[in-house]
């Protein structure tokens, strides 16, 4: 792991890194010693690490719940180089969509596709980081929803560190299978007019959960319309798991 700056404000570190060719980014409270619950957040589709819905969630986390919050750029997007397969089956996809497809179905095997790659990325990262005297070896979450969430499901049914998860605006049988060895805590968000995600295929991925605790948090809305107040919720599940 090369970090590439270190910036602090608001009581929050932010340390940019390169871990071989994956650029990522860590969050810490200022002047931070010792061990620490840490939270892996998956960006969304189309976004990077440094997203704003990113950085601000990782800032509530750093300073509302005293944790580290690491986030990396997931293959093709942010300061990671352009991806010619997953450029071509994205553009496969749209016109498949155009020509009167469901959306959810292609974009949940896209996402099934391209968390090979990532899920033994982010474990890496978790090594990384992990093996900061200022973070140290405590317990892990992971937050992701859209491509968050797609990414997420495998790489928390592969992870034996994360403790609980919050997932959600995902579905799709490409999912199911790794949904069925999740175990640990859920939060799982849903927008009830999701026009990306089909109500039928969220409710189905959360049915495959094998988490003796999980909850379905259900909005009104579209697919970006989740409800600020629902960070508030993820801040209290996380208090109460990686606590």
């Amino acid at each position: 792991m090369r970090f590439t700056s270190e910036t602090s404000s608001a009581g929050v570190t932010e340390r940019l890194f390169h871990l071989d060719e994956i650029p990522g980014v860590l969050w810490t409270p200022e002047g931070a010693t010792g061990t620490r619950p840490l939270v892996l957040v998956g960006h969304g589709g189309g976004r990077h690490k440094k997203a704003p819905d990113t950085m601000a969630l990782a800032h509530r986390f750093v300073t509302e719940g005293g944790y580290a919050v690491v986030a990396v750029d997931v293959p093709g997007h942010g300061d990671r180089p352009t991806h010619p397969e997953y450029d071509r089956l994205a553009t496969r996809n749209q016109a498949r969509v155009e020509a009167g497809e469901e959306p959810g179905p292609l974009i949940a095997e896209f996402h099934a596709l391209v968390a090979r790659r990532t899920v033994p990325e982010w474990r890496a990262a978790l090594d990384a980081v992990q093996a900061l005297p200022d973070v140290g070896r405590g317990p892990v979450g992971y937050w992701g929803v859209s491509l968050g969430c797609g990414l997420g499901v495998p790489f928390v049914a592969a992870e034996p560190r994360v403790r609980a998860a919050v997932l959600g605006l995902g579905g799709g049988s490409a999912s199911a299978e790794a949904a069925s060895r999740i175990t640990v805590p859920v939060e799982f968000l849903l927008q009830w007019d999701d026009e990306r995600v089909p109500r039928a295929a969220s409710l189905a991925l959360y049915d495959a959960l094998a988490s003796a605790e999980k909850t379905l948090h259900a909005n009104p809305g579209k697919h970006g319309d989740l409800p600020a107040f629902e960070l508030d919720g993820s801040l209290r599940f996380f208090g109460r798991h990686l606590n």
